[in-house]
């Protein structure tokens, strides 16, 4: 089904309620919220297997289709491993049919589970998945305020560890001739390359990395951290994963570029840890007012925002109460795979049935 703004998403939720729902329930049985929930992201999603025609020899392939449908099927139920879902899945026949398995025996094995998700990881689509969805839904309107945000990702994956390069020696006064200029710091780079160069460059290993918590205490984790942009209707925009020791600041410039592609915003809100004079110009250069808490520095106070900047920057809250759903109801709080790739496809699972429940929120 192909929807484009606000008044087809809502049509498509009236035709759900009133026409998808039933017939479904006529013909599997009844059906739980999670059970809507996801029959509606299959349909929003528009999902393919993605493969052309199959042949050759040896015993046929699973669907790939079912396979990402189950995944999908993982996060909206908040399952923490495949093995949980395969047992979900021999005994929940809605749910089952749903996916595309029509008895227990056409369930694949967990090893079929796991290399389907490994194909998955590595193909990019759920990337590919959310940009069309996010372009559908904001088709002809404007986003008021982009909130950007970064959490931690704590995974179950030994760190990498930093070979620690010592830093050219440089002799005191102007530099000479033939001694190569020092290399420009990552923020200057970024606004004269494109949105590949730049996720390119940013760190993606798993390692540790450290956060000031709410109760003023750092707490340190192992793994990675996401980086993500999200409405003020609570839609997420953009995400990008880096490794968890990479700073808020390196990846406001790429998400912001990413997000202009897809949406027309008029703010941008980030906390303090984004302060830099930077991001501030690109963020103008994109068209956007950019509000950012400024940070004391020596000899210079902070400068207080103006009242009614400090109203529009009290929407940035959404986007924690956002981080919280993804962690508790969508996957996000348990990772059991390894490598960049794996948890960036774990994670975008559960951004795309956070989107579809937001969406159909919206509508309703």
């Amino acid at each position: 089904m192909q929807l484009s703004g606000a008044a087809q998403i809502s049509q498509f939720w009236t035709v759900c309620q009133r026409s998808l729902f039933p017939v479904v329930e006529e013909e599997l049985g009844p059906l739980s919220e999670k059970h809507k929930l996801l029959a509606s992201a299959f349909v929003m999603l528009e999902l393919s297997d993605g493969q052309g025609p199959r042949g050759g020899r040896g015993r046929p392939a699973s669907d790939p289709l079912a396979l990402l449908r189950s995944f999908l099927a993982k996060a909206c139920f908040n399952l923490e491993t495949n093995q949980a879902l395969l047992e979900r899945l021999k005994c929940d026949e809605p749910l089952r049919r749903l996916c595309g398995w029509p008895t227990r025996r056409s369930i694949p094995s967990a090893s079929v589970f796991s290399r389907g998700f490994a194909r998955l990881a590595e193909s990019g689509r759920l990337e590919q998945i959310q940009q069309r969805l996010v372009g559908s839904v904001y088709e002809g309107r404007l986003v008021g305020h982009v909130i950007r945000d970064a959490s931690a990702i704590p995974v179950r994956e030994k760190p990498e560890r930093k070979q620690r390069t010592p830093p050219p020696k440089r002799h005191r006064g102007r530099p000479r001739k033939d001694e190569p200029p020092a290399p420009k710091p990552r923020l200057e780079r970024q606004p004269e390359m494109k949105i590949p160069e730049m996720l390119a460059d940013l760190p993606t290993a798993c390692d540790r990395g450290c956060k000031m918590g709410t109760d003023g205490r750092k707490y340190w984790w192992k793994g990675y951290k996401l980086h993500w942009d999200v409405s003020d209707s609570q839609v997420p925009l953009s995400c990008v994963v880096t490794s968890a020791s990479t700073h808020d600041s390196q990846v406001a410039i790429p998400l912001a570029a990413m997000t202009a592609q897809r949406v027309t915003a008029c703010y941008e809100l980030m906390d303090a840890g984004y302060h830099s004079e930077h991001i501030q110009a690109y963020g103008e250069k994109l068209g956007h007012v950019v509000l950012i808490p400024d940070v004391e520095r020596q000899n210079k106070p902070a400068v207080a925002m103006a009242p009614a900047q400090k109203e529009r920057y009290g929407l940035r809250t959404i986007i924690e109460r956002m981080t919280g759903r993804l962690k508790d109801e969508f996957g996000g709080g348990h990772i059991r795979v390894r490598g960049h790739r794996k948890v960036t496809a774990h994670l975008m699972l559960g951004v795309l049935m956070l989107a579809v429940d937001q969406v159909l929120r919206l509508a309703s």
